[in-house]
């Protein structure tokens, strides 16, 4: 890492569409050119630009992961409940440990004089406005899974505090209706503030140092150059990109899973839609044919536009559950749950020697493994869209600014199922099923076939974007790190990820989805952890802010 000056221009052919960096930053003197090991061909009509081992290893593993558990769903069932049961039992501690290794990164980070480090170099611009820049963050971050748990968390975790056992958080507060709000609370926090926006941010930033400053591809083996050296660019660095592609389809996946059971149930609801696998197999077809018409549309044009309308019609929906719910309940309820997670964080937050065991893994355990699985693909498009921000913007931005979100969302869904509960004798919501749970909820305020309809809305256009965004970074890895490769690639990936999400349906449902993505997560969480002494080793090297 000797250089200090750009040694190419964006509209040089080396850069295949990662533009140098701007003004003073440390390049890695490489030989190594981005898409060199590619096979570049044009089939029936079709541009392909594919890094050869990479795209077929995960292509043909993947594609007969989906054949097996389509022709074996009433065996391989079984199997995923075992694999599930065996690794959130046995390796809960590490999960739990490394996500806390995350955060505490992050935050020194923050604090250090290497958050003044500017990504893409010293002089460089944001290609993003703040807004148009946290809604991508927001919408490509969580959007399906705060729908699907924004109600049934934190009155799951209220009904076992006030029960007490292992399943309650922190042993819980039996008989205490307050005490069991307010532990519910700072558990569901905890579960999607600073530790998930860490693993992702911790990605991302990786990420774009590696490929903005140091001129690398913008690929999860580029992280470990500092490490690997040349290397990097042999069997170690395959590696590395097929085990993050398999951690982004079936982390993604899952998401998609969960979103096409919701909105399914929603349809079931507001308008009798048949029950069942066929109604969830449809919607997904249906909104992954959506996700390729975005797809077409490039970035700018469909994953910006769709994000931006997502977080119209989240706020819309959030402020209208505000204004017409339990009001001073959830404004009180926002500073008393942050007091609550700061109050109850260490204690969440420790790996060993839990009372909760069942809490602990079958609710944080597999948490973290899901956000590690999704981290390839999150933090991927996170750098790609993070570009001129400096690390100390950055971290708090991806940190702070979705957490907050995220604890308003579910202070104010979840806070209002507890009240419908404890002070107006409502049961519905909490006998509902999962994924009805936010309909039933909605159902007890003012215009709630309206809000239904919004809701189901808001999880069909989360699906497509996740779909969306998730194919442009799992073909750029697959694509040996460029980021402009053909069109019809990505289209593959979004139909992939779609037959996945179909075949763990209906392969074992719900356990087959958590599986898959705890599966994928753990080999992914090793390789998080050797990133962040990348990280801090290429921030380290690059020339000091002033």
């Amino acid at each position: 890492m000797d250089k200090q000056e750009p040694n190419h221009s964006p509209d040089e052919p080396g850069s295949e569409g990662i533009p140098a960096p701007e003004g003073a930053a440390n390049l890695i003197d490489t030989d190594y050119v981005i898409g060199q090991d590619n096979i570049t061909t044009n089939k029936m009509g079709f541009d392909l630009d594919l890094h050869g081992k990479v795209f077929s290893i995960s292509a043909v593993v993947v594609l007969i992961f989906v054949v097996l558990t389509l022709a074996l769903q009433d065996t391989i069932a079984p199997i995923y409940d075992a694999i599930f049961s065996f690794l959130t039992g046995n390796l809960s501690w590490f999960f739990i440990a490394a996500a806390n290794i995350f955060v505490i990164l992050c935050i020194g980070l923050i604090f250090s004089p290497l958050g003044k480090i500017r990504l893409g170099g010293a002089d460089a611009k944001p290609d993003y406005t703040y807004m148009g820049w946290f809604s991508m963050l927001f919408a490509a971050g969580m959007g399906i899974g705060l729908m699907f748990f924004g109600v049934n968390e934190p009155l799951t975790h209220f009904g076992t505090s006030l029960e007490g056992g292992a399943w309650a958080p922190l042993g819980g507060a039996e008989g205490d209706a307050a005490a069991a709000t307010s532990l519910a609370m700072a558990a569901t926090i905890y579960h999607w503030g600073l530790h998930p926006w860490a693993i992702y941010a911790i990605v991302a930033l990786s990420l774009a140092l590696f490929s903005f400053n140091k001129g690398l591809p913008l690929s999860m083996r580029s992280v470990f150059y500092p490490i690997l050296g040349e290397r990097v660019w042999g069997w170690p660095g395959h590696v590395i990109d097929i085990l993050a592609v398999f951690a982004s389809l079936f982390g993604l996946a899952t998401s998609l899973g969960l979103g096409a059971s919701q909105a399914a149930a929603g349809l079931t609801y507001l308008f009798g839609a048949p029950e069942g696998d066929i109604t969830m197999i449809l919607l997904i077809v249906g909104i992954t044919l959506v996700a390729i018409a975005s797809i077409v549309a490039g970035v700018d044009k469909g994953v910006q536009l769709l994000s931006k309308i997502n977080i119209a019609m989240a706020a819309l929906l959030l402020f209208f559950v505000i204004a017409v719910g339990p009001t001073l309940f959830i404004a009180t309820g926002f500073f008393e749950n942050l007091w609550s997670y700061a109050a109850n964080f260490t204690a969440l937050s420790n790996p060993f020697g839990r009372e909760d065991a069942n809490f602990s893994q079958g609710w944080t355990a597999f948490y973290w493994a899901w956000w590690i699985s999704w981290s390839p693909y999150v933090g991927m498009f996170i750098a790609r869209v993070s570009r001129g921000r400096t690390v100390r913007e950055f971290l708090i931005s991806v940190l702070i600014i979705p957490s907050m979100v995220s604890v308003l969302w579910m202070t104010t869904f979840g806070g209002t199922a507890i009240d419908q509960y404890v002070s107006q004798g409502i049961n519905a919501v909490r006998d509902a099923g999962v994924d009805l749970q936010l309909f039933i909820m909605l159902e007890q305020l003012p215009l709630s076939q309206i809000t239904s309809f919004i809701a189901i809305l808001l999880v069909i256009v989360f699906f497509v974007t996740s779909s969306d965004s998730g194919s442009l970074v799992i073909d750029s890895i697959t694509a040996g790190g460029k980021v402009d490769a053909p069109t019809p690639q990505r289209v593959f990936w979004a139909i992939i990820e779609g037959a996945i999400a179909i075949a763990l349906l209906l392969g074992g449902g719900l356990t087959a989805l958590q599986t898959m993505a705890v599966s994928t997560g753990f080999p992914f969480t090793i390789i998080l952890l050797v990133a962040c002494y990348a990280i801090i080793k290429g921030l380290m090297s690059e020339p000091k802010a002033v």
